[in-house]
């Protein structure tokens, strides 16, 4: 991201040489103008579009969105991206960082007029934002140009734990992101926002960071929220007798009574039924225990 945003004539004007697969090697970089490639960048790094999205991309696709509420993290600028007809579905509008939309400006300013060409895609005439001397962007420029270019300027190998990094990394990387960050987006505007049919495609794109399952799990408290919603019946009267050997507390589980005293370090949960300490609800003895209730007195159990 660093090396995207910072992009200079420098780093494009170094060519790369890159084999091919017939042997031969092919001069790339230093071909296309700095604000084309500094656009090229953001949008592949932000955008969370496939390299086939972003070479169709057309003059004009980025735009202000007047209607958005501002708030202070926004300050005030929102922007929509028209994204093309793609893989899986038609085309759609999408909200993208200022920064995205102020780049695709930028380049648009300085693109010099070229002729409309061909989109196989929709078998129309239209103008390619990627575009330089009436020649389109090709899809495989995104791996063999640019990423390199961005590692090299990174200080950083072109490939990692993970694999090559395609021009595929940004969208999942990015997906995976939103999804765990401190406020997320749920699995279907994530959905939305990556133009998937179906969230079941969405799922392959978004892993579950471990912090933020242990954080989750930690903050539902479930076993506290139950503890702290289940009745405790106390027998006053066996306590006050000093009786020993007989249980004075029961908690109430709802389908009976569980006499165990240390009830919260009970391994055996959910498993109450062949338990020694466990009183059904239809046997007399509970009946009794019920009974008691109105004088013996009842508290909400709290940690």
């Amino acid at each position: 991201m660093w090396a995207g945003l910072n992009l200079t004539l420098e780093d494009i004007s170094v060519p790369l040489i890159r084999p091919a697969d017939d042997g031969r090697t092919h001069r790339s970089g230093g071909y296309y103008p700095l604000e084309m490639m500094r656009a090229l960048s953001v949008v592949w790094l932000f955008a969370g579009l496939r390299s086939d999205e972003i070479v169709r991309l057309r003059v004009g696709c980025a735009r202000r969105e007047p209607s958005f509420q501002a708030t202070p993290q926004s300050e005030g600028r929102c922007w929509m991206l028209d994204v093309p007809v793609h893989k899986t579905g038609t085309a759609l509008a999408k909200p993208i960082d200022a920064v995205v939309g102020e780049a695709i400006t930028a380049w648009e300013k300085a693109r010099p007029n070229q002729p409309s060409a061909y989109d196989g895609k929709t078998a129309e005439s239209v103008d390619f934002l990627f575009s330089y001397r009436a020649k389109a962007l090709p899809r495989a420029y995104l791996n063999d140009g640019l990423i390199p270019i961005l590692c090299r300027k990174a200080g950083i190998p072109r490939s990692d734990a993970r694999g090559r990094i395609s021009s595929h990394r940004a969208r999942s990387t990015i997906a995976s992101q939103l999804f765990n960050a401190k406020d997320p987006m749920t699995l279907f505007e994530l959905q939305a926002w990556l133009g998937h049919r179906s969230p079941a495609t969405t799922q392959h794109y978004v892993a579950f960071n471990p912090t933020r399952l242990a954080r989750a799990y930690t903050e539902a408290q479930y076993f506290q929220r139950n503890l702290r919603m289940m009745n405790v019946l106390i027998d006053q009267q066996a306590v006050k007798s000093g009786a020993t050997g007989e249980p004075w507390r029961y908690y109430d589980l709802g389908h009976g009574f569980c006499s165990y005293e240390f009830f919260d370090q009970c391994p055996h949960r959910m498993a109450c039924a062949r338990c020694n300490f466990y009183l059904p609800r239809q046997s007399s003895q509970a009946d009794l225990i019920r009974s008691k209730l109105a004088w013996s007195g009842c508290f909400r159990k709290s940690r």
